[in-house]
């Protein structure tokens, strides 16, 4: 039995404005670093998940290319946030993003 599930293209993009538009309500509001950090994450799998809707749709592997390149970009962001983190909470003890312009770096 090969049950295909299918998907109408049009939920899985509301499915991803969604998400993309809390993800920037998360990063317009808060103001610690790591919820900043979680919301463009949130904002990366949404253009993702995106990404691979359109790609099935279309029958072509583009969107699985884009998606390889969001995660490697994920990942490229969570080691220079890291960085981020433990510097904030060292110098200042907070995980105030408006205390990030007193880094003189």
């Amino acid at each position: 039995m090969d049950a295909v599930l299918n998907i109408p293209l049009e939920h899985v993009l509301f499915l991803s404005i969604i998400l993309f538009l809390i993800g920037a309500f998360g990063i317009l509001i808060r103001r610690n670093v790591i919820f900043v950090l979680l919301s463009l994450e949130i904002m990366m799998n949404a253009a993702a998940l995106a990404f691979i809707a359109a790609g099935a749709r279309w029958g072509e592997p583009d969107g699985q290319v884009m998606f390889m390149f969001i995660l490697a970009l994920a990942a490229a962001e969570v080691a220079v946030g890291l960085g981020l983190v433990v510097q904030l909470s060292r110098r200042f003890q907070t995980l105030d993003i408006d205390r990030a312009e007193e880094l003189n770096g």
